[in-house]
């Protein structure tokens, strides 16, 4: 008697948790996307593994980028897709020196070289600080801004040239994380909206040579870190997918509890937190 009690103890405590289905309530997920595929392929994945089509991710990451990508199941999830894309932002970002391109980044056409001058970490710093603050900034051509319906990129792509007026962003936190004679690595904190490939370029002609985006990784959207993330490579894999994100759900009750109240919840990026 005791050891099937005993059996059948142990055997509740093995019971994994109940699978995510149309039949429950919305909800999210966080995921370390990886490089590579794009973020509405994710979106798919998890579209085929819950069985269910209301799926929306709260900010693209292109597919060269990898790191924090929050998805949302179900309609009452998906409804606060955009609270949940409000916050302030964390990326590591690595820049190539000495090369621009037309997208700002490596997916890009060459469009000019320049020389690398010998830049010391003093400099580059000081570079960096400028880049502080609040100030404004123009979004760039491939981008999926909208512009009468249809994303900047559509018309860029067409040779339609489409400037949109700079719009305001705050860069909380920037610091050189390290260097080679052709790269800077950095990682910021900014608020919703600030193009990180824009920064890079910006950041390459303030060293007078130019510079694009080769690699990006998000940390933090939000209150919500990469760290808390399910790998995003194992959701191609449709039955291990729905084991993963039984085991990585958040309620919406949830989700929306982490949220910051006020104008005063994204402190953690900025001051002692940012290091």
């Amino acid at each position: 008697m005791n050891g099937a009690v005993h059996v059948q103890a142990r055997a509740a405590l093995e019971i994994p948790p109940p699978p995510v289905t149309a039949a429950h309530d919305a909800w999210v997920f966080l995921v370390d996307k990886p490089v590579g595929p794009t973020s509405f392929r994710l979106v798919q994945q998890v579209r085929r593994a819950l069985g269910i089509k209301k799926v929306g991710h709260a900010g693209t990451l292109d597919p060269f980028a990898s790191g924090l990508l929050i998805l949302c199941a179900g309609r009452p999830a998906t409804r606060i897709i955009d609270r949940l894309m409000a916050g302030d932002k964390e990326y590591e970002a690595t820049l190539r020196l000495g090369v621009e391109t037309d997208t700002q980044d490596l997916e890009g056409a060459v469009v000019a070289e320049r020389p690398v001058p010998r830049l010391e970490r003093a400099g580059v710093d000081a570079c960096l600080a400028g880049f502080v603050g609040e100030q404004m900034q123009t979004p760039p051509r491939f981008s999926a801004l909208k512009h009468k319906g249809k994303p900047l990129y559509y018309y860029a792509r067409k040779g339609v040239e489409v400037v949109k007026e700079p719009r305001r962003i705050v860069v909380h936190g920037l610091r050189c994380l390290a260097m080679t004679p052709g790269t800077i690595t950095i990682r910021v904190a900014c608020s919703k909206g600030t193009y990180i490939r824009t920064l890079a370029a910006d950041i390459g002609a303030a060293l007078g040579c130019g510079a694009h985006l080769v690699a990006l990784r998000r940390l933090r959207n939000g209150p919500f870190s990469v760290k808390d993330a399910l790998p995003g490579d194992r959701l191609a894999d449709g039955q291990e997918a729905g084991r993963l994100l039984a085991a990585h759900r958040l309620s919406v009750d949830e989700a929306l509890a982490r949220l910051p109240a006020g104008d005063q919840g994204n402190a953690f990026l900025t001051g002692e937190n940012f290091k």
